[in-house]
């Protein structure tokens, strides 16, 4: 795979508890997302998060490595829904701090079983980039299941 670099532009007005920032992607994909500190907090009043991107950003890399893993295995998945959680937690003596990232994968794969389904999400877990990097300092937990086809 060839190096991929992608950026996002962050804007921030104001102090901490008062501002609020816009965050846009490079690709145009997404722009001037609203967050604050109030709505990473507490009820997010139709305003992103830090968190919540990178749960976005974790699910989107473990989808594409379990249907990439799926493939390789020659049971390309007809749907996969991946729902991931960030938690953030205050850490003595370090502040807060993303503790761990929480993946619940349903799948609807035919012709696997679920021992080698297992297998191919272990493998598919450790080829996520995103995993490898939450790990580094967090915990991360996959679980997934078959949906009947």
């Amino acid at each position: 795979m060839p190096r991929i670099e992608r950026s996002a532009t962050v804007s921030w007005e104001g102090n901490v508890a008062r501002g609020e920032g816009l965050i846009t992607g490079e690709t145009g994909a997404f722009a001037e997302l609203p967050f604050s500190l109030p709505t990473r907090l507490g009820a997010v009043a139709g305003k992103t998060s830090p968190e919540e991107l990178l749960a976005a950003a974790h699910g989107g890399c473990l989808s594409m490595s379990l249907a990439g893993e799926l493939t390789s295995a020659g049971t390309p998945p007809e749907r996969l829904e991946v729902n991931v959680k960030i938690v953030m937690d205050e850490v003595p003596g370090k502040g807060h701090l993303v503790v761990a990232s929480e993946a619940d994968v349903v799948a609807r794969v035919p012709g696997i079983d679920a021992d080698r389904f297992d297998a191919v999400v272990a493998a598919a877990d450790a080829g996520c980039s995103f995993s490898a990097l939450i790990r580094a300092s967090a915990s991360v937990t996959v679980r997934a299941r078959l949906e009947a086809t």
